[in-house]
């Protein structure tokens, strides 16, 4: 009897490096499982990492990063295979929405530049030509061009348009007009025509004050101008300052001088969706 129960015992200790064995290939199994749930990334967010750092460090349009794609959806880890679309369930028209959203968006911005480069093109053409013309006839203390943020900004001084204190265009001042009127016609921008004075008061029955004679003057510029043609009215608008943007102190006579003035904007082509009526 004690004999068989030794034969029993020697046999169970002889099988015992099996639950070693089996508790060993349990914690392989699991430290694979680990592994490969890590290798697996959810497409949406890794592009939206991938991108933010690509644009902090790349400093301009974000480059793709590539990743590999397997039928159980996208990877870190690049297999070799040839790439192909991901198929996340759910998740691949999100995919698809947000690539054409960027494609958009960099199409939108190639277009805003091409404006702008236009922009440039117009307003230094423009610029150029008055310049000459006004060079030509010895104008270019009285008609002075400049370039600004919102746009190319025309001075006429007031001894080109009118006798003091009144909004009525002389001869010469509508032969000028004209002249400006077949540089401007090219251009489909936005004009804006602002009339200025200085801060030397004006109290008569026609100009109660400055305001009246800057807003009446600035509009008998703007009906000249669609009188001679070309230049479509809803293009245009008419605006009186009076005497509150000098350009030079009223504390002389040179510097009213300059203040006595009517400018023609012509504005830059992104300032377009800000004017009425447009959408």
């Amino acid at each position: 009897m004690s004999r068989k129960r030794e034969v029993e015992a020697e046999k169970e200790n002889s099988e015992r490096w099996l639950l070693t064995y089996s508790d060993l290939i349990t914690l392989l199994m699991i430290f694979f499982v680990v592994l490969y749930s890590m290798s697996k990334l959810d497409a949406d967010k890794f592009k939206a990492v991938a991108d933010s750092l690509n644009k902090a460090l790349g400093g301009g349009t974000p480059s793709k990063i590539e990743m590999s794609n397997s039928p159980e959806g996208p990877s870190l880890f690049n297999t070799g295979h040839p790439q192909t679309k991901a198929t996340v369930p759910g998740k691949s028209n999100e995919i698809e929405n947000n690539d054409n959203a960027s494609k958009q968006q960099n199409s939108n911005q190639q277009i805003g530049q091409g404006n702008q480069d236009q922009d440039n093109m117009t307003i230094e053409g423009i610029k150029i030509k008055l310049d000459k013309f006004a060079q030509d006839n010895q104008l270019q203390t009285q008609l002075v061009s400049s370039i600004e943020e919102r746009g190319l900004v025309i001075s006429i001084q007031e001894t080109l348009l009118f006798e003091s204190g009144s909004a009525d265009l002389t001869a010469r001042a509508a032969k000028i007009l004209d002249k400006i009127n077949t540089v401007l016609v090219s251009a489909p921008n936005y004009i804006k025509v602002e009339g200025h004075t200085d801060n030397l008061p004006i109290n008569t029955a026609k100009f109660p004050s400055n305001w009246e004679l800057s807003v009446l003057r600035s509009t008998n510029v703007l009906h000249r101008m669609v009188k001679s043609g070309g230049i479509s009215p809803d293009r245009l608008s008419a605006t009186g300052f009076g005497e509150y943007r000098p350009l030079a102190s009223n504390s002389s006579e040179e510097g009213r001088a300059r203040n006595r003035r009517v400018d023609l904007v012509i504005l830059r082509s992104k300032y377009d969706m800000v004017e009425p009526g447009k959408h």
